[in-house]
């Protein structure tokens, strides 16, 4: 594509990519900003496309998915802003409180054993060592697409035990809770 090819195809696409980037990303400089890095990649790629309707086409699903990803991003963080500030930041020093901490922990780390190796390590390795997809992906030897997936399905999957174990002590308890108050009316 040489650069008057380029130009026209940016003057024509460039409108419609701005909508659908802006529609599904809120934002008008983070819009600019995915349309920019799809022409980039179109340019660094050196694509070629049998007509401007398909350079189109595949820069509006570019552009679409990019706008997809940064917007369940943006929901992530701010799920995760609202956790942190409803989150209780007092320091609670009881035995009672180290207790449970502990016991949450031991019971996370059972759940996390229970994990196939490979949903384990890439949780293991994003959570708790801090690093990030493109990280996992090479020291693994996998893309980063694919460790995004392995890290959803590994906190699915972790989710599901922890529920599956919350359920057993609440039942526990219910239970030890029936007993006292049984024993209390004899």
């Amino acid at each position: 594509m040489n650069e008057a090819e380029f130009r026209a195809l940016y003057n024509s696409a460039f409108p419609i990519l701005y909508k659908v980037a802006y529609r599904i990303a809120n934002s008008g400089e983070e819009a600019e900003n995915l349309c920019q890095n799809a022409f980039f990649r179109l340019h660094e790629k050196n694509m070629v496309f049998p007509n401007q309707n398909e350079a189109t086409y595949w820069l509006i699903r570019v552009v679409k998915n990019d706008a997809l990803n940064y917007a369940k991003r943006k929901q992530r963080e701010r799920r995760a802003y609202q956790r942190a500030f409803k989150e209780d930041t007092r320091q609670v020093d009881t035995g009672e409180a180290d207790l449970v901490k502990k016991e949450t922990r031991e019971e996370v780390q059972k759940a996390l054993n229970k994990l196939p190796e490979n949903l384990r390590v890439v949780l293991i390795m994003k959570e708790y060592a801090e690093m990030n997809y493109r990280e996992i992906g090479r020291a693994l030897g996998i893309s980063e697409g694919n460790v995004k997936v392995r890290v959803f399905r590994a906190r699915e999957r972790l989710a599901v035990l922890l529920r599956g174990i919350l359920h057993k002590d609440f039942t526990k308890l219910k239970k030890e809770g029936d007993q006292q108050g049984e024993s209390n009316v004899s």
